[in-house]
């Protein structure tokens, strides 16, 4: 196979998808929203019973909505087993003119990168389920569109859809413009090595985290969702953000973005990431620091007395019962504690929360301002922890940093805007992007993503098919030609992609068990490749038919599909 240039390159990456061709070639994020925007699949939930009179609800509540409904139908997936896996050194390969492997390696999950402070302290390929391969194994971990998505399904021990956080990222973004209203100009999607989530510029800011919707407060109350939703941006650097109006990425000089709307997204980050300190937000940072529940006491009055009750006792009651410390609800939360679980004296050694909580009724606590934290200090400060630590692990609570890509150290080059809004129906939208191909290569790229194979040439698609999967080929090693063409054949006679111009790469038939022939003939050619790749291979399509030549063996698969000329060549890239 001789070298493929960087167009081929990116166009197939843009079928397949994978975390690392996104991370290679920034423009596929958005491309993969655009695709999703395109698809019939999301438009139809504007139908869907659960979203009768949404247009009534504030942005926030239609938001919620859709939150809910996305838990209900999309499971999170990230089994190293549903896309394969393949190696460091097939990818860089890929990759070598495109990128530098050192500085890849420093920014990249797949390709060395252990995390700045929370994942450096864990065994990566252990946490991803890769201890039992060697180091030059990594996982394809390809994001999918949401035909993919919803085709899980199909797939054996699945009762829902399911994706990766790409997947999901991308899935909400596409969502929340069509359904919910949101304008894109309004949505940015954050990838750092090793999590892509959303930002909405919406009130305070919501974040989307996988199935999930973080708002600030829920960023800070200190549950133990809040402390997974905040890892990523409070141990990673952003190393993309991906917006209507282009990208931003950390390796690359070029940068797509509008630096105003990139400006807006810097500041309205930092007020969502930053809270001052209040009663709830102390009481909030308890929660999450188990190790100083033993410092702390809660007063509360039983029948007209004053009682108190150690903090970590009352946490203790908290994970058992709907109410929670830090909000209106605390009385019922003391109400369900045991009174023989109540001291009639203040415990020894502890901190009364309540005096604290006056306190900060009346007194800010400026962390930047010594004088203002002695005081504090000197107040409440006992011999059970470190005053010091104690205030600087507030300070981080309350203020997370996010570490985003400098434009000021960017050339920004400008494309042709998308043009979308929610108000354009489907086919409005589709012919917009269809028009703007050559000024915008999101959109281009975006029916890749699509598999619109009305739009675009064939190679690509078939150049992914017969090198990036996997699965199908490890399924199949231990078969007979025979036996694995009569399995093909067997498959049910359906495509995930509706459309008739839309094509499933072999791996997708493979994991949900039905195809279109033409996927079919894709499939039984990616096996055959594989085992005799000096063999002239071709798909020719006519009369309602696929027929595969492989060396001298022809294959006929019954198809509606359709694509650009009759004839496709194998393995000429």
């Amino acid at each position: 196979m001789r070298k493929s240039g960087i167009d081929l390159e990116k166009k197939s990456s843009a079928v397949t998808l994978s975390d690392m061709e996104i991370f290679v070639f920034p423009e596929l994020l958005y491309s993969l929203v655009l695709a999703n925007i395109m698809s019939p699949k999301i438009w139809r939930w504007r139908l869907h019973p659960w979203f009768g009179g949404i247009q009534k609800m504030s942005p926030l509540r239609r938001i919620h909505r859709l939150k809910q409904f996305i838990m209900d139908n999309y499971a999170f997936n990230l089994d190293i087993e549903t896309w394969g896996l393949t190696s460091k050194s097939r990818e860089m390969a890929r990759f070598s003119d495109f990128v530098d492997e050192k500085i890849l390696a420093r920014s990249n999950a797949l390709f060395g990168y252990e995390g700045d402070k929370y994942y450096f302290d864990i065994d990566i390929r252990r946490h991803f389920g890769l201890e039992k391969y060697t180091d030059e194994i990594i996982p394809y971990w390809k994001t999918e569109t949401v035909e993919a998505m919803d085709a899980f399904r199909h797939k054996k021990f699945y009762s829902s859809g399911a994706g990766e956080c790409v997947s999901l990222a991308a899935l909400y973004a596409a969502a929340l413009f069509i359904v919910a209203g949101i304008p894109l100009k309004d949505i940015f999607l954050m990838g750092t090595p090793l999590h892509s989530q959303n930002f909405v510029n919406l009130g305070k800011g919501v974040l989307t985290n996988n199935r999930r919707i973080v708002t600030k407060n829920m960023w800070f109350n200190g549950t133990a969702l809040s402390v997974k939703a905040r890892r990523a941006l409070e141990n990673e650097k952003v190393t993309v953000v991906s917006h209507e109006s282009g990208y931003i990425h950390t390796l690359y000089e070029k940068a797509t973005i509008d630096p105003g709307e990139y400006g807006l997204l810097r500041k309205k980050l930092g007020c969502y990431l930053k809270t001052d300190l209040t009663a709830p937000v102390l009481g909030a940072f308890l929660r999450r620091h188990s190790d100083l529940h033993k410092c702390f006491q809660v007063r509360g009055i039983i029948r007209g007395h004053d009682r108190y009750v150690g903090l970590d006792t009352l946490f203790e009651y908290e994970m058992k019962h709907p109410y929670l410390l830090t909000d209106s609800t605390r009385k019922e939360l003391i109400d369900t504690v045991a009174p023989t679980d109540f001291h009639a004296c203040a415990l020894p050694g502890r901190i009364v929360l309540n005096d604290i909580e006056q306190y900060l009724l009346s007194h800010s606590v400026d962390f930047s301002d010594l004088k203002s934290v002695k005081i504090f200090e000197e107040k409440f400060s006992i011999g059970c922890f470190s005053f010091r630590k104690l205030i600087s692990a507030i300070k981080e609570f309350c203020v997370t940093a996010a570490d985003l890509p400098d434009i000021k150290k960017k050339i920004v080059v400008k494309e042709t805007p998308l043009g979308i809004d929610p108000g354009m129906d489907r086919q409005a939208v589709i012919k917009r992007l269809s028009a703007i191909r050559r000024e915008n290569e999101s959109a281009d790229l975006a029916f890749y993503a699509l598999r619109d194979m009305r739009e675009c040439e064939i190679g690509p698609f078939a150049y992914a098919a017969l090198t990036r999967n996997p699965v199908s080929l490890e399924a199949a090693q231990n078969m007979t030609d025979k036996e694995a063409l009569t399995l093909v054949r067997e498959l049910k006679n359906e495509s995930i992609y509706e459309e008739n111009y839309r094509l499933a790469q072999p791996d997708e038939v493979w994991n949900f068990g039905r195809a279109d022939g033409l996927e079919k003939a894709f499939l039984a050619a990616n096996i055959l490749y594989a085992r005799y790749p000096r063999e002239e291979s071709s798909i020719e399509i006519s009369k309602g038919e696929a027929l595969l030549r492989h060396g001298k063996r022809k294959e006929v698969f019954p198809s509606r599909k359709k694509v650009k000329g009759n004839k496709i060549i194998l393995g000429l890239w």
